[in-house]
């Protein structure tokens, strides 16, 4: 069993502002950490800043950026990067994670873009982490994106996303869900991806639902329960790396917080089965 320390521990769920009043309202809640995204709170005062402090004082919190750019070609938004780090400060933010990805151009793309697979975006993604690092005084974490256009390639998006890790010395937040999803629409197997990945790096896990557009096409919405292969990629996961914090996200068609806590429920599940197989 691994005795790598991460920022949080168990299983999470991603806070959405649908259901912020029932979690605020229910002292029980059962979730051992949450993520934001912290571009949606940071300029929050008044009530609804005392109330997301209050939640913070509850639970741990990680945030989970979509709009540093890390891959984009205009300057790191530096003035945003000092404001964050004042946020995690105030909200003790456990851990910060990015996409690998781009999502601006002349304007913010509202969208998650691939970054081409070659040794040149490495090193300039890799620059920009340490950048991000060096201001913010804390390491950071990359996401495994899902995409549907390949990029230039030199190398595979494993061997990609490897190489960002090595050359940036940064964590991973692996995401189950995205794995699966490229998987098919890239034709690759997500077991080797997944166990290919390095378990010193893995900060935490995402899971979530997708759409299935076609056979060989599948969308990842976000707005569906996590399917039936995906959790069975969670569970080879944790027999290949053990048992890592994991979160669900869900940002469309949420439903009541009921149904997604029996999705959370079913991870602690997975969790608990794999420890109770590797008692000694």
């Amino acid at each position: 069993m691994s005795s790598k320390k991460y920022p949080v521990e168990g299983v999470g769920l991603g806070l959405r502002r649908s259901f912020f009043d029932e979690v605020l309202q229910t002292p029980d809640f059962a979730v051992d950490f949450m993520e934001i995204a912290p571009e949606n709170w940071l300029h929050f005062g008044g009530k609804q800043g005392r109330q997301l402090r209050s939640l913070t004082e509850r639970f741990p919190f990680v945030c989970h950026g979509l709009s540093l750019d890390l891959g984009g070609i205009k300057p790191l938004d530096e003035d945003y990067l000092y404001s964050l780090k004042k946020f995690f400060k105030k909200h003790d933010i456990r851990a910060y994670t990015e996409h690998l990805s781009y999502c601006g151009d002349s304007g913010h793309l509202y969208d998650l873009m691939p970054v081409p697979f070659t040794e040149e975006a490495v090193k300039y993604v890799a620059d920009r982490i340490r950048r991000v690092e060096d201001i913010l005084e804390q390491k950071i974490g990359i996401e495994n994106v899902s995409f549907y256009a390949m990029p230039t390639s030199q190398m595979t998006e494993q061997e990609f996303v490897k190489a960002v890790l090595e050359e940036a010395d940064c964590g991973l937040l692996f995401d189950v869900n995205n794995t699966y999803v490229n998987s098919i629409n890239h034709q690759y197997d997500a077991t080797e991806y997944m166990q290919s990945m390095p378990t010193d790096c893995m900060m935490y896990l995402h899971m979530a639902g997708h759409f299935d557009e076609a056979d060989d096409l599948k969308i990842d919405t976000h707005g569906q329960p996590v399917k039936e292969q995906v959790w069975a990629l969670l569970e080879q996961t944790y027999q290949h790396h053990g048992v890592i914090p994991t979160l669900l996200e869900r940002d469309f068609n949420i439903p009541p917080l009921s149904e997604l806590l029996e999705e959370v429920e079913q991870i602690r599940g997975y969790q608990k089965a794999w420890r109770d197989s590797h008692v000694a």
